[in-house]
């Protein structure tokens, strides 16, 4: 074996200050496989059984500073698997071994402050410039202490470490927009989480999706910025050789254990020694997932080359025992020396007070919103269409019985229409909730914060659409009562309005695919419309399905209407006889009992109405805190 470092040899030379070592670790997760057996008298029954499913299988090794660390293999290997027991990704309790930085246990606390973890995909927001991203990721990551102009020069060192210099002043773009291409967009994804100069660099498949250029411009700068003083680590699904030979150290995966541990220039030899030596003109990394995927299909094939790799590397003892780790800082070091400028964080998990994030957050949705006017005119356009149709629908209704039932079937579809019309913002919430979640897996700012940005940046929206309904159709439909009535009318729109916005909102909190949501909200909205008082009274709903009435989103706004505007003493809806014999039939008391809305008052209605949107933005709240920690069990 050709060796450049005789093993007592990297323990003199070594003199980086940081060193990851992860020894042994092991995940498994349960399966549950259902099995038929036969018993007597031929009758089948099923039986559950569980068995584990070992994903990562007892795989070691150590990550310099100034190192970058590639894991490669097919897709199944557990690559992904590996790269998140190392980010803390894992729950300690399912995963074995140890993660040490410069032979401490690193906790997730100081993790989530001294690296950052790239995902797959590019999630950013089109409609922001890559120095605008590059900004408000520096006015989340970086302590407060600095000032604006530290920040953005700070964000100017990072635009000319990417090479972004050229499209600085260029939007992210989408599908409907142009922007930076998919090489440039992936190079942003990666800045926005060194804004805060971090010593650790996870990245997941960062080159997935590129073409060999990029993929090798992405390589190289993952590699310039291992050499400034970072440890990083990537995972990589199909690496050209000039990607390969940017790594320092290669770890190939099968089946979740290690095949291969070492440098990129020793894995001729590494093959040759195990008996399959490189054929000509063959590229090496190709060679070695060809052989090991065939060894898969063998029995015993990978446990033989498992423990070869593992005897291999027996001669090349570890360089950084307990004895060469005496020289190196602590975490505490380490912790404070995290920030650009060596600023740190002190001892707070986040880098701003509550409020400066919810600002930013603001600032930064406002600049998104105003580069896209179509949405909030779309928004308008549809909210003033379903009044005009709703108004000519319901037109004038004439003083009769049919009259009074018209009436009340244009109340329980206004509000109805809100809430089914509110689930179209569901793939916009969703789409922002995995921004949420890169966001916040390493404390860029609080879910608090984002919760109250959330809920303030809809309200504008909400009151333009709710007065251009309410004034629509408020006199259309013939609705009595003069101006009070009217203002306390568009109150119970715009308070229908905020609870169906909350309402989707909770929905894109829970689910992460937007067809499941949809067919999760629209069959809530369903059951709120049923039980809302309008097709049956209260004393007629089933006793075991009575709790829908008091849950309903929608049977307080629609008792609210159907109380402003029949509880009146001297309001006849149906008259009978003629002069001057003619009486009242039907009084707007009447209505009001008829559907045994008497229990509370209109403004108790729309209190309730508003507490219902509150109390799904609490629950939003919880949804993102148990649901969005992007954690393995």
């Amino acid at each position: 074996m050709s060796r450049d470092d005789d093993p007592e040899e990297p323990r003199k030379r070594i003199s980086t200050p940081f060193v990851l070592q992860f020894n042994n670790l092991t995940y498994s997760i349960k399966m549950h496989k259902q099995m038929k057996i036969h018993r007597m008298l031929c009758r089948k029954e099923a039986r559950v059984t569980n068995s584990e499913k070992l994903l990562l299988n007892d795989i070691s090794g150590v990550v310099r500073e100034g190192e970058i660390f590639g894991i490669l293999g097919p897709s199944g290997a557990g690559k992904t698997t590996l790269i998140d027991a190392l980010a803390n990704k894992i729950s300690k309790k399912s995963l074995r071994g140890s993660i040490t930085m410069n032979g401490e246990t690193l906790q997730s606390t100081v993790l989530k402050k001294m690296s950052a973890y790239v995902m797959q995909d590019d999630l950013l927001f089109p409609m922001l410039t890559v120095e605008e991203t590059f900004l408000f990721s520096a006015e989340f990551r970086l302590p407060r202490l600095l000032s604006k102009s530290e920040k953005m020069a700070r964000v100017q060192t990072v635009i000319d470490e990417l090479g972004m210099r050229n499209a600085a002043k260029t939007l992210i773009g989408d599908e409907g927009h142009r922007g930076i291409s998919g090489g440039e967009r992936r190079r942003v994804s990666i800045g926005v989480d060194i804004i805060h100069d971090p010593i650790l660099l996870f990245l997941d498949e960062p080159t997935s999706g590129l073409d060999s250029s990029s993929a090798f411009m992405v390589a190289k700068l993952l590699q310039e910025i291992a050499r400034t003083g970072r440890i990083v680590i990537t995972t990589v699904h199909q690496p050209s050789s000039r990607v390969v030979g940017l790594f320092d150290h290669l770890m190939f995966l099968s089946q979740g254990e290690s095949v291969y541990y070492g440098k990129p220039a020793d894995l001729s030899v590494f093959l040759s020694d195990f008996g399959h030596p490189i054929t000509d003109n063959i590229e090496a990394t190709e060679f070695m997932i060809d052989l090991y995927k065939y060894l898969e299909g063998q029995p015993g094939g990978t446990k033989s080359i498992v423990q070869f790799s593992k005897s291999w590397h027996k001669v090349w003892s570890h360089p950084y025992n307990s004895n060469g780790l005496l020289g190196l800082p602590s975490l505490k070091d380490a912790k404070y020396n995290t920030g650009a400028s060596g600023s740190g964080r002190g001892c707070s998990e986040f880098a701003n007070p509550f409020w400066v994030e919810t600002v930013v957050l603001m600032k930064r949705s406002f600049i998104s919103s105003k580069r896209t006017p179509k949405i909030f005119s779309t928004q308008i356009a549809g909210a003033i269409a379903s009044a005009f149709v709703i108004a000519s629908t319901f037109w004038h209704p004439v003083k009769t019985e049919g009259g009074v039932h018209q009436r009340l079937g244009f109340f329980v579809f206004v509000v109805g229409c809100i809430f089914y019309v509110a689930t179209d913002a569901l793939a916009v919430f969703i789409q922002e909730r995995y921004i949420f979640m890169r966001e916040t897996a390493y404390n860029s700012y609080r879910r608090s914060s984002y919760i109250l940005y959330h809920s303030v940046m809809v309200i504008p929206t909400l009151l333009a659409s709710s007065l251009a309904m309410s004034l629509i159709t408020f006199w259309a439909v013939s609705l009595d009562g003069g101006l009070s009535s009217f203002s306390f009318y568009f109150l119970v729109i715009f308070a229908s309005s905020w609870a169906a916005n909350s309402l989707v909102t909770l929905v894109s909190g829970l689910v992460s695919q937007v067809m499941v949501g949809a067919t999760i909200a629209i069959s809530i909205v369903g059951a709120f419309v049923l039980y809302s008082g309008f097709f049956m009274p209260r004393d007629s709903i089933p006793s075991y399905w009575i709790w829908l009435h008091y849950i309903s989103a929608v049977k307080y706004p629609f008792q609210a209407i159907v109380v402003n505007e029949f509880d009146k003493p001297d309001l006849c809806l149906v008259e009978i006889g003629a002069e001057p014999t003619k009486s009242c039939a039907v009084t707007g008391l009447d209505v009001i009992k008829r559907l045994n809305a008497t229990d509370l008052s209109k403004w108790s209605c729309l209190w309730i109405t508003l507490a219902f949107g509150v109390l799904y933005r609490i629950m939003f709240y919880f949804a993102l805190l148990f649901g969005g920690k992007n954690k393995r069990k």
